[in-house]
């Protein structure tokens, strides 16, 4: 399949790129993500089982301070807001998608810079084989009602605060580490 930009170029191989200079410390996982974006195979579809790339939502209240977060049907675990991205190339599009579908909320915003970046392993499921997401993660904001309405994607949602998260070894370690990117972000 052709692509819509040359190897290394394009809105998403900026966003990469802007993403590492803020974050050096992540030169291996930008790595990663930049070679999914040059493969020839489309990266942006579900179907590509060597790994795909994924957006997600780091979904925050007017005020900041607390996270809606999904207790995940499939993977039974507390996780932000996303989903595939099924073939559409931008995935702050994709992220902000899936924060509206999954939460129900409207007046939802989306800042354009990447927040995370974030390779994990999905185990097999239903007969879909065990396979790499590559998560690019946003930050989208509430501007309106914050009472959600729960998808049949969860087994419930919740707001929770963010500092709680950071040093709660109960989730996953990446939304520590987003917790607190978010921490320093917010107090400097």
């Amino acid at each position: 399949m052709s692509q819509e930009h040359p190897p290394g170029t394009g809105p998403l191989a900026t966003a990469f790129a802007g993403y590492l200079a803020r974050h050096p410390e992540e030169s291996e996982t930008v790595g990663w993500f930049q070679a999914l974006l040059e493969d020839p195979q489309d990266p942006f579809v579900r179907e590509r089982l060597a790994g795909h790339f994924t957006a997600s939502a780091w979904l925050v209240d007017r005020g900041g301070t607390r996270l809606l977060m999904t207790h995940h049907r499939k993977l039974g675990l507390w996780l932000q807001l996303g989903g595939h991205a099924d073939g559409d190339r931008d995935l702050a599009r994709v992220a902000l998608r899936e924060a509206e579908e999954e939460s129900g909320l409207a007046d939802l915003s989306v800042e354009p810079h990447v927040y995370d970046l974030d390779r994990h392993w999905i185990p097999e499921h239903k007969g879909v084989p065990g396979h790499w997401h590559y998560d690019v993660r946003y930050v989208v904001r509430t501007g309106g009602s914050e009472d959600f309405a729960v998808s049949e994607e969860s087994l419930a949602l919740a707001w929770k605060p963010i500092a709680g998260i950071a040093g709660d070894d109960g989730y996953d370690a990446s939304l520590q580490r987003m917790a607190r990117k978010w921490l320093a972000r917010e107090a400097g």
